[in-house]
């Protein structure tokens, strides 16, 4: 058992979100031989864990984004819906899937937390407290995920210039060339040419691609 040295004055309480039952109950039996955490409540589904939280009040739910077997990121719409509900309640996402995509979305949902389900007890435990803390904690490969996503990110807003930026925009909302001229006040072929150089520095050889490159990149 991991000892911990920090005096805590209440044991810190945790909800299990996973469509495994068998999981939960091995979550369970390892996070419950730590002296200060409990946990308070369990549930397999969206449902079920919204109910269950608003119910046991916990200070710390570890979710997996894959809930059941029609949806492989139910988990991240659970993750929104519990941040707006209960913005006191720390949101650890444990999971199987390690995706830059996907830990910069649970982020957005309001996760503080991103561990992969593999990742050593100690490590876990210690990402537990961390959120219990109000501190934000990732293992160290989601962690190099979150970082080249916002390298990413900054990269490509460099690449961008303020006016391509405005054409990206109204690109966004389906305006053709001619239109994106008007609302700027440039030539159809200015416009044209913006567009060209958004698509060359997104990398892509189609409009909606741009649109979509640009979006992942938080950009739009």
């Amino acid at each position: 058992m991991t000892v911990n040295t920090q005096t805590r004055t209440q044991a810190i309480r945790l909800a299990l979100v996973d469509d495994h039952r068998i999981l939960r109950q091995g979550l369970r039996s390892v996070l419950e031989r730590e002296e200060d955490l409990v946990v308070v409540g369990e549930a397999s589904s969206e449902h079920e864990a919204e109910t269950m939280v608003a119910a046991a009040r916990p200070d710390v739910v570890l979710l997996d984004l894959k809930l059941s077997a029609g949806s492989d990121f139910e988990g991240l719409s659970l993750c929104a819906k519990l941040s707006a509900a209960h913005p006191q309640i720390g949101l650890l996402v444990l999971t199987t899937f390690l995706d830059e995509d996907l830990v910069v979305r649970a982020v957005h949902a309001g996760a503080r937390g991103y561990v992969v389900k593999d990742v050593d007890t100690t490590e876990l435990v210690r990402a537990i407290r961390a959120i219990s803390a109000g501190e934000s904690a990732f293992d160290s490969r989601s962690a190099a995920a979150v970082v080249r996503s916002l390298n990413g990110r900054a990269e490509a807003r460099e690449q961008l210039t303020e006016r391509e930026l405005e054409v990206l925009r109204l690109l966004a909302t389906g305006l053709s060339n001619n239109k994106i001229g008007e609302k700027l006040f440039i030539s159809a072929t200015t416009a044209k040419f913006h567009v060209s150089n958004i698509m060359r520095k997104l990398q892509v050889s189609r409009r909606a691609e741009a649109v979509y490159a640009a979006s992942k990149r938080g950009l739009i």
